[in-house]
Formats: C-alpha cells, structure tokens, sequence
C-alpha cells in the first residue's frame, strides 16, 4: 500500500481529514525547501504538495508563477526537486510527497527514467496537469508499477462520461478543482462544490481533494466538511512570498497549522 493510501487509511480511522499544503520546490531559495517541507509537517501537513518549477504554466495564477520564476533563477528543475524529495526522506519516511507539474521536464527526461528516480527518491504521487488520462495510459503504468499514485485533476467543466475515465486511470486521491480558472484565481462557491463532490463519489472510492480556491482558515474548514482532503497553494505560496529569510518557516508554520486547526474543528 502506498504512503498516500495509508495516510488517507489512517485518517479515515481518526474522523480526520488530510491537509496538503503546497509549495514551489526551491522558493524563495533552495536551501529553504527541505526545511520547509519539515515544518509544514511539524505544522500538521499530511501530504506534501512539491510543485516542479516551469517556465511556461497554464494552470497557475500570477503568485504561483512568480515562485516558479524565483526558483528557476536558481536553476531549479526536475532533477532538482527529486534530489529534495531524496533528502526529505533521510529524515521522514511517511509523510507522502506528491509532485505537481508539467509533462515537459517528464518527456524531457523520458518517462520510465523519470518514474524510476521518482521511485528512488521517495515520491508517492505524481500531478501531471497536462498529461490527460486518455494519453497517460502508458506513464500510468509505469508509475503504479513503481507503487506511485498517478493524480488527476476533475474540474467544474469536466463531463461526467470523462469523470468515468479519469478516476479508472487515478490512485491515490482525486483532485477536484473547485473553481474555473487558475490557482487562487475567485472565490469558492461551497454549495456547488459539494454537489460535484458528490457526484464525483458515485464514481469512485477514491479520496477526493479539493484545492484551487481555498484561501483561509474558514474556506479550508467548509472545504473539510464535504471533501476527504484541503489542498491550499496559492496562499501557501503567499506566505513565502511575504516573509524574510528570518521568519519564513516561522509564518508557514503558523498557516499550517491555523489550517490544520479549522480543518479539526470539523
């Protein structure tokens, strides 16, 4: 079983649902991401979201982006951010860390090489946010034959013979992008989100995530009462971006666990 299934496992157990904070592998600098992947941890984290930096994103927002630009200054790419994931585990060995990202630096590499230093670095889960599951056929392979959870994203467009295909093709967790548009980019509508959350549960076993949209503690609590999981990215990322080399971990602490407190008061 993956650490992504025993960590959803557990939680079941305990009425607890999973919060995945999100950060851009190498913001603001390199030398800060091991440690900040440990605080959000100490913080109340159940699954690290790694984002892969890339130059040309179509999926995140304007905050999003600049993380992305302030790590690829500093040459952070692929390779990089696996070597992250391969120093994490010196240190934690059951905190899942899912990789968000781009099929670009994945080809570049060439897929099984990729899904074999994954493997080898200690990656759980892989977001490929522009690999569609119609496509993905083979790289799913690959990566559930190294025990590594291929997610997929569902959105409030996505139709629901499609929903049939992406949740055969996904493991781990579902994520459901609870808003049109980019990360961080409007406000939540929760009453329609709990209806695609619901249908999307008729389709599948599968834990369902919801990111995209979730902005503060209040917004992540609504959220943990109708999904499994509270993804929050761009309001992770904000606090790295606001923070000095001083009190960086200190802030991201702190929203960590400010999240992890609304979530638990379920």
């Amino acid at each position: 079983m993956s650490r992504i299934k025993t960590c959803f496992a557990n939680l079941k157990q305990t009425g607890k649902k999973a919060l995945i904070p999100y950060i851009t592998a190498g913001d603001p600098h390199p030398k800060h991401t091991i440690d900040l992947m440990h605080a959000m941890v100490k913080a109340g984290a159940d699954i690290i979201e790694l984002g892969v930096p890339f130059s040309d994103p179509m999926a995140d927002g304007p905050v999003i982006q600049r993380a992305s630009e302030r790590a690829l200054v500093h040459k952070v790419g692929l390779r990089s951010v696996l070597g992250f994931v391969k120093e994490f585990r010196t240190q934690n060995a059951i905190t899942p860390v899912v990789l968000m990202g781009y099929a670009n630096p994945i080809e570049a590499m060439g897929v099984e090489k990729f899904a074999d230093m994954a493997q080898s670095a200690g990656v759980d889960g892989v977001l490929t946010v522009d690999y569609p599951p119609e496509e993905s056929v083979d790289f799913v392979t690959l990566l559930k034959a190294r025990d590594i959870d291929p997610i997929f994203l569902l959105s409030p467009t996505t139709e629901p013979s499609r929903i049939d295909t992406i949740v055969h093709q996904a493991s781990g967790f579902v994520y459901y992008v609870s808003l049109k548009g980019v990360t961080g980019a409007g406000n939540l509508d929760i009453a329609e989100v709990a209806d695609r959350v619901a249908a999307i549960r008729l389709k599948t076993d599968l834990p369902i995530g919801v990111g995209f949209g979730v902005r503060d503690a209040a917004t992540a609590k609504l959220v943990g009462k109708i999904a499994d999981a509270v993804v929050v990215g761009s309001r992770m990322v904000q606090a790295v971006e606001q923070s000095t080399e001083d009190n960086l971990l200190e802030n991201v602490s702190t929203l960590v666990a400010e999240l992890r407190r609304a979530i638990d008061e379920i």
